[in-house]
C-alpha cells in the first residue's frame, strides 16, 4: 500500500539480513507497521501495530472484507477530514492515507493530475487498486492499534522498527525520539532481537546496512536520503 516513508524500495535488502537467524515460531513485530510494506513480505507468526487508530480500523477492515470506496472527489475527502467523528474509523483511515498527496496522513486530496510528459494520471483508480492489493498484504496479520510503548510483545521476539525520522515530516503527533531510543535499549535486555529503520541512531547502535535512496514517492524527484539500519552494539 502506498504510504508515506515506505521501505518497499529496500525490503530486499534488508529483510535477509533480519530474517537471517529467525527461529521457528519466533515472533515477528513491527511496532509502526504504516502501510504494511515490510510484514507483508515475512512468514510465520506476526504482529503489526501502529498508534493511528484510523489506520489499523482500516487494516482490519480489509482483512473482514470491507469495500473501499471506488470514487473520492474532493467534497467527500474535505469533509472526512474536517468531521472525523461523523464517519467510521475505516473510511476515515482508508481516505487519510490512500486518497492523499504523497500518501501523507490527510496531506491534500490527490486528484487526478497530469504527469511530466502531460498525461492524464488516474490516481483515483491507482489508489483503489492499491487498497486492493494491501488486503492481500494484511492477510493473517495479528494488527493492534496500539502505541509502541503499551505493546505487548511476545518473548523473545524480532522487533522491526520504523518510527518518524528525526527531522522530517510529522505524520500525526510529536514524536519523543529519546524516549524511543532508550525503549528499544530495554528490548534488547528482555532479550529480543532489535532492528531500526533510520538516518541516523545514537552512538551504541551501529549501522549494519546503509544505501542512497530516492525520497517520497515521487519518482520525478531528485531528493534523495541514505536509508539505514541500525542495531545496538554488542
Amino acid at each position: 500500500m502506498k504510504y508515506m516513508g515506505s521501505k518497499a524500495r529496500i525490503a530486499k535488502y534488508i529483510l535477509p539480513i533480519m530474517l537471517k537467524d529467525r527461529k521457528e515460531g519466533q515472533w515477528w513485530v513491527e511496532p509502526f507497521v504504516g502501510g504494511a510494506n515490510i510484514i507483508d513480505k515475512v512468514d510465520g507468526n506476526r504482529i503489526g501495530a501502529d498508534s493511528n487508530d484510523y489506520l489499523i480500523s482500516f487494516l482490519k477492515s480489509l482483512q473482514d472484507g470491507w469495500q473501499a470506496p471506488k470514487n473520492v472527489n474532493k467534497e467527500m475527502y474535505d469533509d472526512i477530514n474536517k468531521n472525523k467523528d461523523n464517519h467510521p474509523a475505516e473510511l476515515v483511515g482508508c481516505v487519510g492515507f490512500c486518497f492523499t498527496y504523497s500518501a501523507k496522513w490527510f496531506g491534500g486530496f490527490i486528484g487526478n493530475t497530469k504527469d511530466v510528459v502531460c498525461k492524464e494520471r488516474d490516481r483515483i483508480g491507482e489508489s483503489y487498486r492499491s487498497i486492493e492489493r494491501a488486503r492481500e498484504q494484511v492477510c493473517g496479520i495479528d494488527l493492534r492499534s496500539s502505541c509502541y510503548l503499551d505493546l505487548n510483545i511476545p518473548p523473545q521476539s524480532i522487533i522491526y522498527c520504523d518510527p518518524p525520522y528525526a527531522g522530517t515530516t510529522k505524520y500525526k503527533d510529536d514524536f519523543n525520539h529519546a524516549e524511543f531510543w532508550q525503549w528499544c535499549r530495554v528490548k534488547v535486555k528482555e532479550g529480543h532481537t532489535v532492528f531500526v529503520s533510520e538516518y541516523n541512531a545514537p552512538d551504541d547502535f551501529e549501522c549494519i546496512w546503509e544505501k542512497e535512496i530516492q525520497s517520497g514517492l515521487n519518482v520525478n524527484s531528485t531528493k534523495k536520503g541514505i536509508e539505514r539500519l541500525f542495531r545496538i552494539k554488542e
